[in-house]
């Protein structure tokens, strides 16, 4: 046997053992539960979980438990990050994804700002490159980090059916980027049509752009109607905090969504 082929079945070796025992902690991490601390904590700060389904409930557990194991969060601003944050980030993201197949696979960071971050904004007219310095509650990047501020994300956490929740919003980017684009259209679940979701989703984004030019209140908050990514980001907040104003007022909207996270939030205070 040469060296070379020697070192190659090291290395697949190496690789096979590593994987088996990734997949197995990665099963280990999803049927474990939080300890009853975390369990509190969460719902301190995240009233919302409470709402849940018991069934649903208990299956959160283990996806912030793989979350945290995953994903670092650093403090920006001389920001030390507590479990608080922690957990209150983990299980809002981890909502999202509760009762699917969906996973941030490619996110390992988050970065947490006290309050309200400045970020710089290029865009490019023609020939001409503009930069501008906006302020921000948080950002999405394509494959992470996702940025946020703490202030905001606990407030939105806290005030959890005002239909504003920044962790939600930039979440939902982080799905919807899943396809390689970040445009409105996320993975759908199988059975779910793409056609009638862009069928759906289209023709209420038109109506939302309608009523916004016009001065017309909305579920729906007006920053949905700035691009189709937006208006995606914007609904899963509503889905998630209003979701009996949504179901009335775009209930093709709320269907889809409903389909896509497999949950059904109008239901969990009945």
């Amino acid at each position: 046997m040469t060296l070379f082929l020697a070192l190659a079945i090291c290395t697949f070796a190496a690789i096979f053992f590593w994987r088996r025992h990734t997949a197995q902690k990665q099963r280990d991490l999803l049927q474990s539960r939080l300890s009853d601390a975390q369990r509190a904590l969460i719902s301190r700060h995240v009233p919302m979980i409470d709402k849940l389904p018991p069934e649903t409930r208990a299956k959160l557990d283990g996806k912030i438990a793989l979350f945290l194991d995953q994903v670092d969060f650093g403090g920006c601003n001389e920001l030390d990050v507590t479990d608080e944050m922690r957990l209150s980030i983990a299980a809002q993201a981890c909502l999202l994804v509760v009762n699917t197949d969906l996973w941030y696979g490619n996110l390992t960071t988050i970065l947490i700002y006290p309050s309200a971050f400045k970020s710089k904004n290029i865009t490019h007219d023609g020939r001409v490159v503009r930069e501008a310095e906006t302020v921000r509650l948080g950002e999405s990047w394509s494959g992470g980090p996702v940025i946020l501020s703490w202030a905001d994300s606990a407030q939105g956490a806290l005030n959890n059916d005002d239909g504003h929740n920044v962790v939600l919003h930039e979440f939902a980017h982080q799905i919807d980027d899943m396809t390689g684009k970040t445009n409105g259209i996320p993975v759908l679940p199988d059975g779910q049509s793409l056609a009638e979701w862009g069928r759906v989703m289209a023709a209420a984004f038109e109506r939302h752009s309608s009523d916004t030019q016009a001065g017309r209140k909305t579920v729906i908050d007006p920053y949905g109607a700035t691009g189709y990514e937006e208006f995606f980001a914007t609904s899963v907040e509503v889905f998630f905090e209003k979701p009996e104003p949504l179901r009335r007022d775009e209930p093709q909207v709320y269907a889809q969504l409903a389909a896509l996270f497999n949950l059904d939030p109008a239901t969990w205070d009945a």
